[in-house]
């Protein structure tokens, strides 16, 4: 395994430095078909998009109603590096001919280990295959109360959220901790199957069902697996997730950590008084933090100049604080984003609830703490559902639009 984290250290160091665009390999333009190997039996499917030929070549992932534009591919000796924009990872890609690629995904996040095989083949028809003599397909559109892990120590609920197009279903699970973003698949006479890559997620769902139930299994990168089943029900739901994460006994929120160059950062402070203060408890490698990070820059933009300051605490992979500091520098260039950044340490939930000591506990990344213009914790929010999520996404936008300008008092 060492000599593995050698070997792929040098390729990614050779890709920065002489990494050409010029001399991009001929492929066909259109959709294609990729498969991440995740264990000896499981491939996970994934549509992948070439557009553009020559330096003008764009590559994208795409689970259903979510694009991907990956970075400019560049051309090391046999090799197309592709980097995912928001997440520390990469597909590093080798041709065979006009309609064909392998490789492997390597995911930073994880470490300089963590790589999948996988391959991709031009032409796209569906995720899964839905055999050729079915007409009819079971009808799952709806909400579907959902238990993962049942019957263990670890057991918890989500709600299955399912929109779907004859044999072809999008849609997503939300749980209290967030949502599993976008998830595209195909249902046949007996079976529903979803996937979703994104380039931090790699998920693989499986599911025979029967009646007005489904009975299946969960396949998260390489190395977990675990059961969930469900049962159509659109009455049930998750406790609010402004209920989960609390302030105790009204103590106030404060604490010192460092900015991104270093500096003690200690709040409350001058800066923030007799302003409202969104405080963001995130990482860089969480897609729901990411989805919550654009929400929250176009919150900054509409209302900063009303009164609204945000403070996003990073906790992050890697090992030192230099590490942590270049992942959320890299994230607020990238984004452009201009509120306050600082360093909460490694990615951890116990190590920032000792920071936030003034909650029960911090359950989940992303945590917000909304609060006032007199310094009052107003609520605090757990887990985001994001665009994946439809009307849960469109109602907590709509809401916290209009929670932010009543504390701002915007007329």
């Amino acid at each position: 395994m060492r000599c593995l984290s050698v070997i792929i250290s040098a390729l990614i160091f050779t890709f920065s430095v002489s990494g050409q665009t010029d001399k991009l390999p001929k492929l066909k333009r259109g959709s294609w078909t990729g498969n991440l190997q995740l264990s000896g039996t499981d491939k996970l499917p994934f549509q992948f998009v070439v557009k553009g030929r020559g330096e003008k070549m764009t590559m994208s992932v795409v689970n259903g109603q979510e694009v991907i534009d990956l970075e400019r591919p560049v051309l090391v000796n046999d090799s197309i590096l592709l980097t995912f924009p928001a997440f520390n990872s990469k597909l590093v890609l080798h041709q065979r001919g006009k309609r064909k690629l392998h490789g492997y995904w390597l995911n930073l996040n994880k470490n300089s280990n963590y790589t999948i095989p996988l391959e991709i083949c031009f032409g796209y028809k569906t995720r899964f295959p839905v055999g050729r003599t079915a007409t009819t397909f079971p009808y799952l559109d709806g909400r579907w109360e959902t238990t993962f892990e049942p019957g263990t120590k670890s057991e918890y609920k989500g709600v299955g959220l399912f929109d779907q197009q004859e044999n072809r279903v999008e849609g997503t699970f939300i749980t209290e901790t967030g949502d599993f973003r976008f998830m595209e698949g195909n249902v046949t006479v007996d079976s529903l199957f979803l996937s979703a890559f994104d380039g931090s997620h790699a998920f693989l769902m499986k599911s025979r069902i029967v009646g007005d139930s489904m009975y299946g299994v969960f396949l998260s990168g390489k190395h977990w697996k675990g059961t969930w089943n469900a049962r159509c029900n659109e009455s049930f739901d998750l406790p609010h997730p402004d209920s989960l994460t609390y302030i105790i006994d009204n103590k106030p929120v404060e604490f010192t950590l460092n900015d991104l160059d270093g500096n003690t950062f200690t709040f409350p402070n001058s800066t923030f008084e007799n302003k409202v203060t969104i405080i963001q408890i995130m990482g860089t490698w969480c897609p729901n933090c990411m989805d919550e990070t654009r929400y929250f820059n176009e919150l900054y933009s509409k209302y900063h100049t009303q009164g609204l300051e945000i403070i996003s605490v990073g906790y992050e992979v890697g090992s030192s604080f230099e590490e942590h500091a270049a992942r959320i520098r890299k994230l607020k260039e990238r984004y452009d984003l201009y509120f306050h950044f600082i360093v909460g340490g490694a990615a951890n939930k116990g190590l920032a609830s000792e920071h936030f000591r003034m909650l029960n506990q911090i359950i989940s990344f992303p945590t917000a703490i909304f609060i006032g213009r007199d310094g009052n914790v107003k609520k605090v929010h757990t887990g985001f559902n994001g665009p994946g999520t439809g009307k849960y996404y469109e109602d907590y936008i709509r809401e916290t639009d209009l929670f932010i300008q009543e504390l701002l008092n915007v007329k």
